[in-house]
């Protein structure tokens, strides 16, 4: 029988949809473009090829492409092939997590992966920094990661996807030079990798080496084709280390070029917050808001993610909301997280709607509601999933909201509090 790159069998007996589909997982993998079109080609070649179909719809899911998610699911489905418990098992896991059942889809592949601890597309979806893990709204859950991509390290040694996503997990743990080394070691094995990329801004981040970044990032990305889904993500992390440095001009031209709306060219999700993320943190760096990009941008988000449902991406769209006034819409917004929580699909509870407000407040002025509403949630950002550098807009914020009110005890208090690593607060009112 045919295999996997990590030893799988596959069932399927053409040669070439097999190399198709192993292609269609590295580049699914790696972040670089073709992933769709090689999927294509292993289903041309196998119709019944199951695990070809589900190649397909989680590619399709990356890109945000709802109705070909459910076409590839539904052909997986019935495409009739005589299963392995393995490719069964992988089958009912994508059906959950592509059918919104998120807490269902983390119980099965925690079970799925105990059996068949190598089955990469299933911890793909589980173990990274945007996996189920990630996302599970749980208290200590950058803890949880860090755990499960250490248990798992060694089905995978030396394997340049694994590095690159057990790097980002042991990074937000504080855990830099063993991640550097992780990170070394998949670019040298593959230099096309998105996520290695990725990891290598985030250490530097968090290691406070603005230059590092920019020096890395600036050589990386011209190596990157635009398609890639990190493109835009990686031009975002070159443009906050450019605000970081003090050279505005620079990161504002690298967001007008890579990372504004409609010219942003990664996952639909990552345009909403990449976007949003830039916005805030220029503001709060000293800049002038910039209502044209911010309507730009909320007409974007309503359009990608226009009912509340992923949680990292709702607290981003009602930022856009609040920065342009529509009062309305984050009403609306807060409505449905309050009845997806009742209905018991929404695990993070009351932290994304009070960080909802803390920043509708901050958005507006208000920085007394805005301190008394973020300050009490800086303990336990992280259920709100993302990146620590991502997070630290929330303290930002809250930075700023204490800065404008004159609190310097409590201004002193968070900086003496923040985790060890970055150097840089591009808080405008602290200079």
């Amino acid at each position: 029988m045919l295999e996997d790159r990590f030893g799988n069998s596959l069932s399927t007996s053409s040669g070439a949809a097999r190399d198709a589909y192993v292609e269609g997982v590295d580049l699914l993998f790696s972040t670089w473009p073709g992933a769709k079109e090689a999927f294509a080609r292993a289903v041309a070649e196998d119709p019944h090829f199951t695990l070809a179909h589900l190649g397909a719809a989680r590619t399709a899911a990356s890109n945000g492409d709802g109705a070909s998610v459910q076409a590839s699911l539904a052909a997986a489905k019935a495409s009739g092939a005589d299963l392995t418990a393995r490719e069964a098992g992988q089958l009912n896991f994508f059906a959950l997590m592509l059918s919104g059942q998120s807490a269902a889809a983390l119980a099965f592949a925690r079970l799925h992966l105990g059996e068949f601890p190598r089955d990469a597309m299933v911890m793909n979806d589980y173990g990274p920094i945007l996996g189920l893990l990630g996302f599970s709204g749980r208290p200590g859950l950058k803890r949880d990661q860090e755990l499960a991509m250490d248990a798992f390290a060694h089905h995978y040694d030396g394997d340049w996807w694994y590095m690159s996503h057990h790097a980002m997990a042991i990074s937000e743990m504080g855990r830099h030079g063993e991640a550097l080394e992780l990170t070394e070691r998949s670019l040298a094995a593959r230099r096309q990798n998105g996520w290695a990329a990725h990891s290598r801004a985030h250490i530097a981040y968090e290691q406070g080496e603005a230059d590092g970044a920019r020096s890395f990032l600036a050589d990386w990305l011209a190596e990157c084709p635009t398609e890639s889904g990190v493109y835009g993500h990686l031009s975002w992390h070159l443009a906050i280390a450019q605000l970081a440095a003090g050279n505005a001009d620079a990161a504002g031209t690298l967001f007008a070029a890579s990372v504004a709306p409609g010219v942003h060219t990664g996952y639909p999700r990552t345009q909403i917050v990449d976007a949003a993320q830039f916005l805030c943190r220029w503001e709060i760096a000293g800049n002038p808001r910039d209502p044209a990009r911010w309507q730009a941008l909320d007409a974007l988000a309503r359009r990608l993610q226009p009912k509340a449902g992923v949680h990292f991406v709702d607290w981003h769209v009602a930022l856009a909301d609040a920065m342009v006034g529509d009062t309305v819409a984050i009403d609306q917004r807060l409505t449905e997280i309050d009845a997806l929580v009742r209905a018991g699909r929404y695990p993070e509870g009351g932290i994304v709607p009070e960080t909802v407000r803390g920043l509708a407040a901050f958005a507006r002025g208000d920085y007394e509601a805005a301190v008394a509403t973020l300050s009490p949630l800086l303990g336990e950002v992280e259920r709100l999933g993302g990146s620590r550098a991502q997070l630290d807009l929330l303290e930002f914020a809250t930075l700023q909201a204490c800065a404008m009110l004159g609190r310097h005890d409590e201004l002193q208090h968070l900086l003496a509090v923040r985790r060890p690593g970055p150097v840089a607060v591009p808080v405008a009112a602290l200079h």
